[in-house]
């Protein structure tokens, strides 16, 4: 009678709405394990989880006489972390029927996420032969018995979600002694916490987690700073939101795919917004592949319209790129600017809410929700085309294993038509709260520093070879406040890493990726970090090492999940959308790296299938080198291949049997047809003949190792 009156009263107050079942009939040894959210947390789990419990409580929460009363009046073990008090007690417990709760965390969160995972329960757990209910608790953070601090949002009443995921067994792992045992005990159950939260999620679409984010954080927050204007709040976000897509959409229909020609900033993510909201798929379009990479990718794509700034593209790097862009209709936001007109404004003030709430509601998680661009073998851009779920599942997947809250501030200048700059860069700082600068290239390794500083970033996004040209134009204490530094693309080099720890004293976090996964795969955390890794998997991606031929160590990774793309558009009439394909199956994407996975799940690339160079942190197929040879000097065969510098990307090196060919005329070549300075070959090595294989095609295995010997010189 009571536990009911308690149910309906935490209902009516907190909305709470239960997913999941507890488990019938009740395995005869249970641990129900939670993550810790606030004071609040036990009565929820006793009202809506199972009232007939015993429960583990902290000695030093024990020790507090206003928190014993109510223990006292509970069924419970007393234990201590520092001598492990009352382990026998819990054991006892659980053999004798009696289902055990425990916070694994210890204590409750201050940082929002997971915090340090005991091994004690673990290996009790895996001791016991415990079947384990792992519960989410989601909510209960924002509210005042919580542990947050200022300016983390907390309200009396907050919506609380709780969620029981379905039993599961720790078994005990191997180890040379009862200490690693322990560990990887306490590595699997944290493992078995992070793919709680990440199953818990709700699916939305993005336009929907922004108003969410807007009800949470308020519309007075600020959330996005660029160089022209600071302090953008979530209210001033929406009005540009609304405001472009009421404009976008007299520009093209329903479901059209429009492309997006702009740096980052604040009214570039208000249209992306705008756009999706309208219905309308944002192709975002990499303006440093040159004029005929554009025009591939917007055929690519079926683009028949692209939104740019005349401002932006009178850049010097840029010049003339607009009468290049043939085949398609160039609309200016500056013209757009200058169309909204008085009845706009009305429209705005009374009727663009309820167009927004509407727009929401016929948007679904697994439409398609941007469009970013890689290339093929064939060296033409493929339209890779990602979901709103498949965004939002890798942003929670990465939230499940690093804290980020509204505390934060990330730094991003790698491009928002990059898959890494848009997601992890924008749309993370954006839907958590979060403020972001938003800078428009991250060559300018002097100013970058200085901003984080000025700013006071605490998070901040970029290649090795951008990090190592920060770390060595920075003063010592620009990266003061900074938490978390995450590189990728490209292999961390020992000197890098080195140079971050010891100028800085922090350590990069690297992770690994692609545009077709969202595109974060695995990454190191502050828990879980092994240097020369790209760190573990995310929870909710399936992975699996499939042999390659020609491969001694390790083979080719396929991956599976939410967060894998709907497919690729390519150079296809009509256009077609591809699903990922591999030999496992539907669902399944092969990368194309080869990688190794330790005892400990850390991943470790050993090297690319596929042929191409990582410069800068673009892929460049190396058949556009070869392309550009070819228009310098047509009776020649050419052939490129690249070689992987630790801390510096790729360098291209192309074989060439033309005496004449060197750098200055290829560059004139590249010029000519639109392609990128980045294609360019670093060295060109002149041969007599190409080694060939029996097919007559150019022998790459060898040229490699020619290239290898090259670079050594």
């Amino acid at each position: 009678m009571i536990r009911a009156l308690v149910r309906f009263v935490l209902r009516v107050l907190f909305r709470i709405r239960v997913e999941g079942r507890f488990p019938e009939p009740v395995p005869e040894r249970l641990l129900i394990i939670s993550n810790h959210q606030s004071f609040l947390d036990p009565i929820l789990i006793g009202a809506f989880v199972s009232p007939d419990v015993t429960w583990v409580v902290h000695q030093q929460i024990y020790d507090r006489w206003y928190f014993r009363w109510f223990v006292d009046l509970t069924r419970h073990v007393v234990v201590d972390a520092g001598r492990a008090r009352g382990i026998r007690g819990l054991m006892r417990e659980i053999e004798q029927g009696r289902a055990v709760v425990v916070f694994p965390e210890g204590r409750i969160t201050v940082t929002g996420g997971l915090m340090k995972i005991y091994d004690g329960p673990a290996f009790l757990a895996a001791r016991t032969g415990a079947s384990i209910l792992p519960v989410v608790i989601d909510g209960a953070l924002h509210t005042p018995v919580g542990r947050m601090q200022p300016p983390f949002p907390r309200r009396w009443f907050p919506r609380i979600r709780i969620t029981m995921r379905p039993l599961e067994k720790l078994e005990m792992p191997a180890g040379r002694s009862g200490r690693e045992r322990r560990r990887r005990a306490g590595d699997r159950m944290r493992r078995m916490m992070e793919e709680a939260l990440y199953r818990s999620r709700v699916r939305r679409t993005i336009p929907e987690a922004l108003l969410e984010a807007v009800r949470i954080y308020g519309k007075g927050s600020a959330v996005v700073d660029d160089l022209r204007q600071e302090g953008q709040t979530y209210g001033r976000l929406l009005k540009g939101m609304m405001a472009l897509g009421r404009l976008t959409a007299r520009l093209a229909p329903e479901g059209e795919v429009v492309g997006v020609l702009l740096p980052n900033s604040g009214p570039t993510v208000a249209l992306l917004l705008g756009l999706m909201a309208a219905r309308r798929v944002p192709a975002m379009l990499n303006y440093s592949v040159g004029a005929e990479g554009l025009r591939a990718a917007c055929t690519a794509a079926e683009v028949k319209t692209v939104i740019s700034s005349r401002a932006f593209l009178e850049h010097p790097r840029l010049a003339g790129l607009a009468e290049q862009l043939t085949g398609v209709r160039l609309v200016y936001l500056e013209d757009l600017r200058a169309s909204f007109g008085l009845a706009d404004r009305l429209w705005l003030v009374f009727r663009g809410k309820g167009w927004l709430k509407r727009a929401v509601r016929r948007l679904r998680p697994e439409d398609p929700a941007v469009v970013l661009f890689t290339s093929g073998s064939e060296g033409l851009p493929k339209g890779v085309v990602l979901s709103h779920d498949s965004i939002l599942a890798n942003l929670a997947q990465i939230k499940a294993v690093i804290d980020f809250t509204n505390r934060d501030k990330m730094m991003n200048a790698l491009p928002v038509f990059h898959s890494f700059g848009l997601t992890a860069g924008v749309l993370l700082p954006l839907l958590s709260g979060a403020r972001v600068f938003l800078y428009p290239s991250p060559l300018h390794f002097r100013i970058i520093p200085e901003l984080v500083y000025d700013r006071n970033c605490t998070a901040l996004l970029g290649t090795p070879t951008f990090l190592d040209r920060y770390g060595r134009a920075a003063h010592p204490y620009d990266f003061y406040k900074v938490r978390y530094v995450v590189g990728g693309a490209e292999k961390l080099s020992e000197e890098t890493r080195r140079l971050w720890q010891d100028k800085f004293g922090i350590r990069i976090l690297e992770g690994y990726g692609a545009t077709e996964c969202s595109p974060v795969i695995s990454v190191n955390t502050p828990f879980a970090h092994r240097p020369g890794s790209v760190g573990k998997f995310l929870p909710g991606i399936e992975w699996k090492v499939v042999p390659a031929p020609g491969i001694e160590e390790g083979g080719e990774l396929h991956v599976r999940g939410d967060n894998v793309m709907l497919g690729y558009w390519r150079h296809t009439a009509p256009r077609k959308l591809e699903p990922p394909s591999s030999s496992l199956g539907p669902g399944w994407y092969a990368t194309g790296d080869v990688v190794t996975v330790d005892e400990d799940g850390y991943l470790f690339i050993r090297d690319r299938l596929r042929r191409f160079a990582k410069v800068a942190g673009e892929m460049i197929p190396l058949e556009v080198t070869e392309r550009i040879a070819a228009e310098v000097s047509p009776r020649y065969r050419s052939a490129a291949t690249a070689v992987a510098r630790p801390g510096r990307g790729d360098v291209i090196v192309l074989f060439t049997c033309d005496p004449e060919v060197d750098r200055s005329v290829l560059a004139g070549a590249a010029k000519r047809l639109g392609l990128p300075e980045l294609a360019l070959p670093r060295r060109i090595v002149h041969l007599d003949r190409l080694p060939l294989l029996a097919t007559g095609k150019p022998d790459y295995v060898q040229l490699k190792a020619m290239a290898e010997k090259q670079m050594e010189r």
